[in-house]
């Protein structure tokens, strides 16, 4: 099986590709998806079997601020790929990196209370109706309706995955999880954004088995898109004050001190039911774990710089 991965210098393609290689001959893919033709040269000299497509922007916060770049990358480069792709005679499917960031603001009803916040804590799933409220967002789900007429129109199988928060980064502090660590490793202040949100969080390694799962399963798979949890909202605040206590912190948290999101979405959450159901996967390191190991990746970098 010949597999081309998108995406290798980032956090799960650096994580991922190790464990593509267990099961067949792996390519990087190094153009820019960006460039048609560079991109559609390289992708037919490969003639992959199965493409994994991460490469992405995946920033939310400054797809606000910089929204052309992220819908060349990700959607125009995500097109060019599935134009290609449609050309390919030996492939089987492209497995795509989506996001639960597209299910956005949620209608206000008798189920939801203020900023959105579910009474109930309920789960995002394929079901839910997607309403993106951020750039990242809106080309993402661009992707998605993308892959669906390619996938009408040329019969181009295609596996869509609503991705979740995954922490566990080892060289890279921009992202909640890694940022409060870091600066709480590092001083007495530790300066973050709103702390009324709600986000679940799914440890890197888990993150991986859902991409391992995904290809091994694919057939039971194939044209539809699933979504990644697991269902464990925790509010931010709740979420720094967790760390405080691993870290036995004493500083002060400053909040507020990040970039105001225009419509900042105040509750995602979601649930793998259908996936697991299907592939088998379950999360097997639970968020306090995860937290510890992150911990430990952190502690060691910042020690030896």
């Amino acid at each position: 099986m010949k597999i081309l991965l998108t995406g290798v210098d980032g956090f799960i393609g650096s994580h991922l590709a190790p464990k593509l290689k267990e099961l067949g001959e792996v390519h990087y893919f190094k153009s820019d998806l960006g460039d048609f033709k560079s991109s559609s040269e390289e992708i037919k000299k490969v003639d992959p079997n199965i493409i994994v497509h991460l490469a992405a922007r995946t920033e939310v916060e400054m797809s606000f601020y910089d929204q052309l770049d992220f819908t060349r990358i990700n959607y125009l480069g995500t097109q060019n790929l599935i134009e290609t792709a449609t050309k390919l005679k030996n492939l089987d499917c492209i497995i795509f990196a989506s996001t639960m960031e597209v299910y956005g603001w949620q209608p206000i009803s008798d189920e939801v209370q203020t900023y959105g916040v579910p009474k109930n804590f309920i789960a995002f799933d394929e079901k839910t109706p997607v309403h993106p409220n951020a750039p990242y967002a809106v080309a993402k789900y661009a992707c998605e309706k993308y892959f669906e007429y390619a996938s009408r129109a040329f019969d181009l199988k295609f596996i869509g995955i609503r991705l979740t928060n995954t922490y566990g980064r080892t060289n890279n502090n921009f992202f909640v999880t890694e940022s409060i660590i870091s600066q709480m490793l590092k001083g007495n202040e530790c300066k973050l954004g709103y702390a009324e949100p709600y986000r679940n969080f799914l440890f890197k390694d888990d993150h991986v088995n859902a991409w391992i799962n995904a290809i091994e399963h694919r057939t039971k798979l194939y044209n539809k898109i699933y979504t990644l949890g697991p269902d464990n909202p925790i509010k931010i605040k709740d979420y720094a004050e967790l760390i405080r206590k691993k870290l036995n912190w004493n500083g002060s948290i400053k909040w507020n001190k990040r970039p105001p999101r225009p419509g900042e979405i105040y509750y995602l959450n979601s649930t793998s039911t259908l996936f697991s159901s299907i592939t088998g996967w379950q999360p097997k390191v639970n968020l306090s774990d995860g937290l510890d190991k992150t911990i430990e990746i952190w502690n060691e970098r910042i020690q030896t710089t």
